[in-house]
């Protein structure tokens, strides 16, 4: 049976998550039923990572294996077809091999976080940017976010659902930079915790403000106690960019 890698890419706002739930639709759910209505055959997909609620992504990876054998761009553009109700799009599709695995072949994987730093609230931008009135040290937050990067116990930083095994991680960039009014966070590591990145970028912003210094969010992390975490930064902001293979 033929395997596909599909990169996607997708607005967040109108979905419960990556994930298939109960409580409403999933991106999950969409682009299967969209595979669905395409093929008339259930084909379950696989992610490199699942977004929360209200998280975007320019580079979603996925797998599916299909009984017909497709061409890359035919495929794409069918399944596009049948998801033109929603706001996500099949940006690439190609056959891989059989031992592709969308989450566990993966070597890397690279966030954006977005936030929007004047008085005035977005407009255009609004459900994609975290938007921060008071003045923030970019700065600052750059200096202190390196004290994040390495292999750490991030505890402070994980969701308390979380379902990981182990609350180590190697953090690999952490980066912050000011481009006018937006700062920019950029997150790359093999894999995250549950909500660590907004969990960081929340206790970034305390830095950024004045209310945290460097000192401090170094103490939040070696704590190993999410009750030490600043609050978390919420989904608007947050894309996950690229996975590398």
């Amino acid at each position: 049976m033929p395997r596909y890698k599909l990169t996607v890419e997708y607005d967040g706002r109108p979905f419960v998550g990556w994930q298939r739930q109960a409580n409403g639709l999933s991106v999950q759910e969409a682009i299967e039923s969209a595979i669905e209505n395409l093929t008339g055959a259930s084909a379950p997909i696989q992610a490199a990572g699942r977004t929360d609620a209200g998280v975007h992504a320019k580079g979603q990876v996925v797998h599916v294996d299909l009984d017909k054998d497709w061409r890359g761009d035919r495929l794409r553009d069918a399944l596009n077809a049948h998801l033109r109700l929603f706001p996500i799009a099949v940006v690439e599709a190609e056959r891989v091999g059989e031992t592709f695995e969308a989450r566990f072949s993966a070597t890397r994987r690279h966030y954006l976080y977005r936030i929007l730093n004047r008085r005035a609230p977005p407009t255009h931008e609004r459900g994609y940017v975290w938007h921060v009135a008071r003045r923030l040290d970019a700065a600052a937050m750059h200096t202190a976010a390196q004290a994040l990067v390495g292999r750490h116990d991030f505890t402070t930083f994980r969701a308390a659902e979380c379902q990981a095994n182990s609350p180590l991680r190697t953090l690999e960039r952490l980066d912050v930079a000011r481009e006018g009014d937006a700062i920019e966070i950029r997150a790359s590591a093999l894999s995250f915790l549950h909500r660590q990145v907004r969990s960081m970028v929340g206790s970034l912003e305390h830095v950024g403000s004045g209310k945290w210094t460097s000192d401090d969010l170094k103490a939040a992390l070696e704590a190993r106690d999410r009750a030490r975490c600043g609050a978390v930064a919420p989904p608007d902001g947050l894309f996950l960019m690229r996975v590398e293979y």
